[in-house]
């Protein structure tokens, strides 16, 4: 695929290497499955596949920063200071994208939220980030209980893939005796007063 340098001031190889220096292999082969499922959601969608590429590639982009780095950043960015309270799941997708914005100079803010709700969805998101929020949960090499029915639900209607991995998330937070960051059960209720049957 070739970037128009709006949305990235780069060629996707640059980008590409760029993420290589931030992740592990693991890592890094993780976020290429996420953009190769986000693209062809977003074909299949009416979504513009470059963006897809772009936030499917970068959604990872702070995952395996050290903690102080999004404490700082935090501070800097004069970011609520709620978050302090939270750790690296969230932190890399709400505060990664400020990293982004500034490392990579990717302004475009939809693939910023892309990112920002990757964890935690929102009450509303737009189609690239629901697309950006499922491709995570669902590409290829995931394996959980569930993953099956999500890439069904997904392939019959993005929303409703979204209400199901909300409330999959949330059973799994609390199944597991996790904190829930406050966004993430705003997401569950409005998504799942959309789709009440997932």
């Amino acid at each position: 695929m070739t970037y128009t340098h709006q949305l990235f001031p780069g060629t996707r190889a640059e980008l590409l290497a760029r993420l290589r220096e931030q992740l592990n292999e693991s890592r890094y082969q993780h976020v290429l499955r996420v953009e190769a499922t986000a693209i062809q959601l977003a074909q299949a969608n009416g979504v513009d596949p470059e963006r897809a590429s772009i936030a499917g590639l970068t959604h990872d982009y702070a995952k395996q920063r050290p903690d102080q780095d999004f404490i700082d950043a935090i501070h800097r960015y004069a970011l609520d200071p709620a978050l302090l309270a939270y750790g690296n799941p969230i932190w890399h997708g709400v505060v990664g994208a400020e990293l982004i914005k500034r490392e990579l100079h990717i302004t475009d803010e939809d693939i910023l939220n892309a990112t920002r709700h990757h964890t935690t969805g929102a009450v509303y998101m737009t189609p690239l980030e629901q697309i950006v929020y499922m491709a995570d949960f669902i590409e290829p090499a995931r394996d959980f209980p569930g993953v099956t029915q999500a890439r069904q639900l997904t392939a019959q209607e993005l929303g409703r893939g979204v209400a199901y991995q909300a409330k999959h998330t949330l059973e799994y937070l609390i199944g597991n005796g996790k904190v829930v960051y406050p966004q993430s059960l705003l997401t569950y209720n409005a998504w799942i007063q959309r789709y009440p049957n997932v």
